[in-house]
């Protein structure tokens, strides 16, 4: 036992010497709309065409900000198994989709003269009908249904604030303090539904930081040096999440868009 209490102060030591080190990884979360409508999510934002002159424009403007992190890796909301179209996109031999993977991140990359960009996505289940259903045969199905409405009518307020703004407001409003706080605590009021025994809001939400943690490790995964700096490029649902997860992870250090977005 006292060889454990050792080895555990020594780990904390250490940990605790690198965390006040100014050689720190940093991790920039970018919570992001899907630019593609892809319609994966509950409620979602519909964007304009992001391929026209003015949007373009506008997500130039987005690039040179990010350019002020000095990103070395990238990367980006993708299933790890499938092959990207980066390569392709050097060569020449590829044209941009509307998804902000490629819109941004891909962008991005080539200007910086990144040689690859890294998908760090994982799969997780979302199981909202078992809560559904569980609120239902328990009298709460009105309560639930509000609950979801008022993020329906958040996700409306920012539909409406992106079709009357630039991409970077858009970005800045959706990566805010107050935005990524909202964000985890929408997750939190599932917690109360379910009784002892049956937990279907509560796990619903252990499901999600799962999922959440997952990419956390393939994110971490990329970091060959303390110098590096990783943008990461994930929808906003899941910016407080992972935010959270650097923050309490003493080995790196977390990075905001408003940093970058004001006078340097």
């Amino acid at each position: 036992m006292g060889k454990l209490f050792l080895f555990l102060g020594i780990l904390t030591a250490s940990t605790a010497l690198w965390a006040q080190s100014d050689a720190r990884p940093e991790i920039l979360v970018l919570g992001t709309y899907h630019m593609a409508n892809p319609g994966a999510d509950v409620y979602n934002i519909q964007a304009d065409d992001v391929l026209s002159p003015k949007r373009q424009q506008e997500i130039g403007e987005l690039i040179e900000v990010l350019k002020k992190f000095h990103p070395t890796k990238i990367a980006i909301e993708a299933d790890m198994k499938d092959s990207l179209d980066y390569r392709a996109y050097l060569a020449g031999k590829y044209t941009l989709s509307r998804s902000e993977t490629n819109q941004i991140g891909y962008r991005l990359a080539k200007e910086l003269d990144h040689a690859a960009i890294y998908p760090v996505d994982a799969d997780g289940d979302f199981p909202l009908e078992r809560v559904q259903s569980w609120a239902k045969a328990n009298g709460r199905g009105e309560k639930l249904d509000a609950m979801m409405a008022s993020m329906g009518a958040e996700v409306k307020e920012e539909d409406a604030f992106l079709h009357s703004h630039r991409v970077l407001e858009t970005f800045e409003r959706m990566n805010s303090d107050a935005a990524s706080a909202k964000g985890i605590a929408f997750y939190y009021s599932f917690v109360p539904y379910g009784k002892p025994g049956d937990y279907p809001g509560s796990d619903l939400l252990a499901a999600w930081y799962q999922r959440n943690i997952r990419i956390y490790h393939n994110i971490v995964n990329l970091i060959d040096s303390p110098n590096d700096r990783i943008l990461v490029i994930f929808g906003s649902g899941h910016l407080g999440w992972l935010q959270q997860n650097v923050a309490n992870d003493a080995s790196v250090k977390l990075r905001k868009l408003a940093e970058f977005t004001g006078p340097q």
